[in-house]
């Protein structure tokens, strides 16, 4: 029997225990900004001023987030004085409560993805999701090459015009019953790409939608977070506390 195999049986992989634990390692949540009290407008409008994508809005002496548009670029994090931090991955949210994953498929989803014009930061991280660490198998997610056998359309990138068409025969592909994961934020909204001359708008205009998950890109916890959302086999899970982000 080869070494390396007798190596393999007495070295465990250390594994997320997500979801029967929270996942606390260092590194494996980036984290996001969340709305945040200031002590006068001025701070508020400074604070959004600092966001090159509009996601961040000012009110009276506070400033909200629309975590679709944010690309996590941090320097809301690192004004002064900064927007507050929150260190969790309970980032996706489900958009059609009716339309709620049976029984028989919550423990085995087989997923199609469709890149529709990322710059590929997306698809990195979901590739992470196969790998020994997050390892999206045990949970019952298996990624499929052709839409016939997907149960799942997971769908990253600004929607581009060329790209309109090959999404909407590959959801038409798709058997019934079927549900759409929009993950990442130039799928929800476009962000720094916006709508232009190449970009058809977003995926939440051209397919219905059941859960999004924002994030520029959104770390591997935060996608798988969505899927187990998508599933049923959690629910709107609470997030950390607030915190304010040390300057790098």
């Amino acid at each position: 029997m080869p070494s390396w195999f007798i190596k393999g049986l007495f070295s465990p992989v250390k594994t997320t225990r997500f979801p029967k634990q929270p996942e606390t390692a260092p590194g494996a949540v980036p984290g996001r900004p969340v709305a945040t009290d200031f002590t006068s407008p001025e701070q508020a409008a400074h604070a959004a001023a600092q966001c090159p994508t509009g996601a961040i809005r000012a009110g009276h002496i506070s400033a909200d987030v629309n975590l679709n548009q944010c690309i996590y670029c941090q320097r809301c994090a690192r004004t002064e004085p900064p927007m507050a931090w929150k260190a969790d991955y309970t980032w996706a949210r489900r958009l059609r409560a009716n339309n709620l994953t049976p029984q028989p498929f919550r423990k085995s989803l087989h997923i199609r993805i469709v890149d529709t014009g990322s710059c590929d930061a997306v698809i990195q991280e979901i590739k992470q999701l196969s790998k020994p660490y997050y390892n999206m198998h045990k949970l019952g997610f298996f990624i499929t090459p052709t839409p016939r056998h997907a149960d799942v359309l997971m769908v990253t990138g600004p929607l581009t015009h060329h790209m309109r068409l090959a999404l909407k025969k590959t959801y038409d592909a798709m058997p019934e019953p079927k549900w759409v994961i929009a993950v990442g934020g130039c799928a929800l909204s476009g962000c720094v790409f916006s709508r232009g001359f190449t970009s058809a708008g977003t995926v939440l205009e051209s397919l219905p939608v059941d859960v999004e998950v924002p994030g520029c890109p959104p770390p591997p916890m935060a996608i798988l977070y969505g899927l187990m959302l998508l599933a049923g086999r959690v629910g709107e899970m609470p997030s950390a506390k607030p915190t304010i982000m040390e300057k790098a």
